[in-house]
């Protein structure tokens, strides 16, 4: 079962970008990000061509998850609970094949002097509790997408250059850290300790260069890290015309 997770950066604008996806690497489910588009605008009818079913958290502009499945989508639930007042698209939640994923839009939070960065900790003690909840179902977790969280200096090209950004700030990192000590395994971590990156800028030929980020994870709780058979980061999409700035990441789990 191979599950990836991809911030697509508009799938209006990217949708070749992902019609090749699916067809070169055929995942099992792919957990999308930054839609850019309410429910009705996602290309349902050409994805569902390639045989996914398709199950969205789409807002106007901004934000926006999905999740795709060659499986049923079961029991599925939108929205990261705790704040009824949050009306931005950022989380939705499913069981595939006997795996509950997560498809995880977190917030960037900068300027760090701003609201953003406050809203963007609220946020991630929200997600933490609903980890929590999640891990005494005791069954195989997948919490995917774009974390907005370099979580150490190697998982940086040029860590100076990120200095007092919001995706390194103590605060940030600490509670990605209470993530993985409340018991999930950062699935590439958890593979390799070789530099790879999943975000490369459209400025400054930082794709040429190599001038990554490491921002899109797959947390995986006990029963899942278990199953695990295999990590990579697909490059391939993002050297292609007109790509996303970030290119997919995956994890397969045996069956």
């Amino acid at each position: 079962m191979k599950i990836a997770s991809w911030n697509i950066n508009s799938v209006k604008a990217r949708l070749p970008r992902l019609v090749d996806y699916l067809q070169d690497e055929a995942p099992d489910v792919v957990c999308l990000q930054e839609l850019k588009a309410i429910d009705e605008m996602f290309p349902r009818e050409e994805v569902a061509e390639l045989g996914y079913n398709i199950e969205t958290h789409g807002q106007k502009t901004y934000n926006g998850v999905a999740i795709l499945s060659k499986f049923p989508i079961e029991d599925v639930m939108r929205g990261l609970p705790g704040n009824d007042a949050d009306e931005q698209s950022r989380y939705i939640e499913a069981t595939i094949n006997g795996v509950r994923i997560a498809s995880i839009y977190l917030p960037n939070g900068n300027p760090v002097d701003t609201e953003k960065f406050p809203y963007k900790l609220e946020w991630m003690d929200r997600l933490i509790a609903r980890a929590s909840t999640l891990l005494s179902w005791e069954e195989p977790i997948v919490l995917a997408g774009d974390y907005n969280i370099i979580p150490q200096d190697e998982d940086c090209y040029d860590p100076k250059a990120w200095e007092g950004d919001a995706l390194t700030q103590p605060e940030s990192r600490a509670r990605f850290r209470q993530l993985l000590n409340m018991g999930y395994a950062d699935a590439f971590r958890t593979w390799t300790r070789d530099v790879n990156y999943t975000y490369w800028d459209y400025q400054r030929g930082a794709w040429q260069k190599d001038n990554g980020i490491r921002i899109d994870h797959l947390l995986l709780s006990a029963e899942a890290t278990d199953r695990l058979k295999n990590v990579g980061i697909s490059k391939g999409p993002r050297g292609k015309e007109r790509p996303s700035d970030h290119t997919p990441i995956w994890i397969e789990l045996s069956t």
